[in-house]
């Protein structure tokens, strides 16, 4: 079994809990929220108690697992019934990240086919527990893959958060960053705040202040002056979804990123597992862009900072044209145009 060696567990079981930190309330305060059915948990997901495709697909399996714990059905078609309420009903929570699909589909492989109710039950549970030791594994090779890209001393910026608490442990992008560091301890992070949730300050520097990693936080809008300044040397982003052509979707703000780094000839990589490239997807431009609650952008820390009744967009996500990104890494390797090609292969060998 792969263990992340960080501290802080993003989700597990523990008996017949799923057990998730709630990261709404990080930095400040570390505390666990304990599910006994997936309607719990896929609250959680729709209130970002738990956020990160990765950690999302780990989530919607144990979901999954938990439906079919609850479910009192003592025969193959009564589980399957409740299974698919359960399915449909996770399904609606965050639709962008490509993972939650995925581990549908990974647990509807077992429960697709007619058996025992009870074996159904036991192999539904540990197949949630092996994608989250996969995951695990697969962050650490993609971080393995990805720090050789780096020149020594660099100065890298991230947006989001895709570390440990984006996904089964370790994370995508700081997984990167991690691994990098092992390497070379004179590197430099700046992470931007990422309005209007503020992943970045409140996660990604966190992570990173609990390894030891330097850093330095920014507000979204001064990236623009660090890359004018030369005082950026790559960006590394994680990714909710990744469209055959490799257009990426990942948080609001990333697609702005990507064209400041192509504009200063700065590599912007991109960190995910294959389980986040979606080769039925064309482009980006059938990626779902999921909108959130208008009062994320119309309060701040609880406190209303813009006029009552304004009009508000907040779309959760942008899509990253493939042109922009230098390579994606997964964890079969670096992938680079044209990723039509190098993607699907990628898939290939994961089949």
């Amino acid at each position: 079994m792969t263990e992340s060696n960080y501290r802080v567990k993003t989700i597990e079981w523990q008996g017949d809990e799923v057990v998730m930190i709630d990261q709404r309330v990080l930095p400040l305060k570390e505390e666990y929220i304990h599910h006994r059915t997936w309607q719990e948990v896929g609250d959680s997901i729709r209130t970002m108690v738990i956020r990160g495709a990765p950690a999302i697909g780990v989530a919607t399996a144990m979901g999954m697992a938990l439906a079919a714990q609850q479910s009192g059905a003592d025969d193959y078609e009564g589980l399957k019934r409740d299974l698919e309420e359960a399915a449909a009903g996770l399904f609606e929570t965050r639709p962008t990240a490509y993972n939650l699909g995925w581990a549908l589909d990974e647990q509807r492989k077992i429960y697709g086919e007619p058996g025992d109710p009870d074996d159904i039950r036991a192999r539904m549970r540990e197949r949630s527990q092996q994608i989250l030791e996969e995951d695990i594994a697969m962050c650490e090779a993609i971080g393995e893959h990805a720090a050789p890209l780096f020149p020594r001393g660099a100065r890298i910026l991230t947006h989001c958060n895709a570390g440990a608490l984006a996904t089964g442990g370790y994370g995508t992008a700081l997984g990167v960053i991690r691994s990098v560091f092992k390497r070379d301890p004179a590197i430099h992070v700046y992470a931007d705040e990422t309005r209007p949730f503020l992943q970045g300050a409140r996660l990604t520097a966190w992570e990173l202040q609990q390894e030891g990693i330097p850093c330095s936080l920014i507000t979204d809008n001064m990236s623009g002056y660090f890359f004018r300044k030369g005082e950026i040397d790559a960006v590394v982003v994680g990714s909710d979804r990744i469209a055959a052509n490799g257009d990426v979707a990942n948080k609001i703000g990333t697609y702005t990123v990507s064209v400041l780094a192509k504009a200063h000839d700065v590599p912007f990589y991109v960190a995910a597992p294959t389980s986040t490239v979606d080769l039925d997807i064309p482009d980006g431009g059938g990626i779902p862009i999921e909108e959130r609650d208008p009062a994320e952008v119309t309060h701040f820390g609880g406190s209303q900072c813009a006029p009552d009744a304004i009009g508000v967009c907040n779309p959760a996500f942008d899509v990253t044209p493939h042109e922009n990104v230098t390579a994606i890494i997964t964890e079969v390797g670096v992938h680079r145009e044209p990723y039509s090609e190098s993607l699907a292969e990628a898939k290939k060998g994961k089949d």
